[in-house]
């Protein structure tokens, strides 16, 4: 039995350097056996030396392996800014991420969860694409509607809005209707030049009479293309006296939640997302003359003039007969 014993150590010298394993000094004939199968269990044991020990718990790390198999090293709970999210036999934990400058947290980093990260609002990045730089939300078009706002994983979808009757001939209409816009837009300039020249730099009467009389009624202008020619106008509404945003905004019925939630955006864009918000809430019944009249409520008659100007000479609108 000796001589047997003999000759399978030898064998084991001759054949463990290939299998990565060399039996050391004062190894039994039982060790060397269990050297050539060693298969940790995945998920709950690591190799460590030829033996398995078993796995650190999420949020921790193997500061000091184990001497013996079966049995669990020294772990390490991860330090500030580090984690793991499984049971492992690492030797350190992940270092957290860090959202870009384009990105929001939405969950911060703990010992077991790696940091949550999402496009900021106007911006957005398909989770199917590797996200390298959130991309501008898209805008619809003035002959385009909002089918679906834009979020952090998906862009703004447009629809297309269907005209109710389709015109025999469009730019022949569309040519006479801007011709007769600008004549009367023109027309409506020189009458607003002829009544200021009546009045002195002070805008007093030129005959020294107290302004008892009221200011002329507000015209009413009609829309050439629907809806589309109201979202056009959007952009003009950028002349509004920042000093009286919020109360225009609270006047068309947006909630406080509503215009906080766009204070983050450029003054522009932000004038634009709470005009849709109140197109959405409105729906059809959504009027460029409820926006006139509640900026003449507010004495705002100049910017009301300037975006009642812009509507006809741009022929998104006309004056109602």
């Amino acid at each position: 039995m000796g001589n047997f014993q003999l000759v399978v150590f030898f064998a084991s010298i001759c054949l463990f350097p290939a299998l990565g394993a060399v039996p050391q000094p004062g190894t039994s004939m039982r060790d060397i056996r269990n050297l050539r199968h060693t298969f940790c269990s995945e998920h709950q044991e690591y190799s460590n030396n030829n033996i398995c020990c078993l796995n650190c718990r999420a949020g921790e790390y193997v500061k000091f392996p184990c001497t013996k198999a079966g049995h669990k090293g020294t772990c390490e709970e991860c330090t500030f800014g580090t984690f793991t999210e499984h049971a492992n036999g690492l030797n350190q934990c992940f270092k957290c991420t860090h959202c870009r400058s384009d990105q929001e947290v939405v969950e911060h980093c703990t010992l077991t969860q790696d940091t949550q990260c999402k496009c900021k609002p106007g911006r957005f990045c398909h989770p199917e694409e590797a996200c390298e730089v959130c991309k501008t939300c898209s805008r619809c078009k003035n002959d385009e509607e909002v089918l679906r706002n834009c979020t952090s994983t998906s862009d703004t979808e447009c629809k297309r809005i269907q005209d109710q009757a389709d015109p025999p001939s469009d730019a022949v209409i569309t040519g006479v209707v801007c011709g007769g816009l600008l004549l009367i837009s023109a027309a409506a300039v020189w009458f607003c030049m002829r009544r200021s020249c009546r009045t002195d730099p002070q805008g007093s009467p030129s005959d020294g009479r107290k302004q008892e009389k009221k200011q002329e009624p507000f015209p009413i202008l009609a829309p050439v293309n629907g809806i589309a020619s109201l979202k056009a106008c959007f952009e003009f509404f950028i002349d509004l006296d920042i000093d009286y945003h919020r109360r225009f905004f609270r006047d068309l019925g947006l909630t406080d939640n509503d215009i906080k939630s766009k204070e983050h955006l450029p003054y522009g864009d932000k004038i634009h997302e709470l005009m849709n918000i109140w197109v959405e809430q409105e729906g059809r019944k959504a009027s460029l003359n409820d926006l006139l009249e509640i900026l003449l409520n507010l004495n705002q008659r100049t910017t009301a003039e300037k975006i009642k100007d812009k509507a006809v000479q741009n022929c998104y609108y006309c004056f109602e007969s």
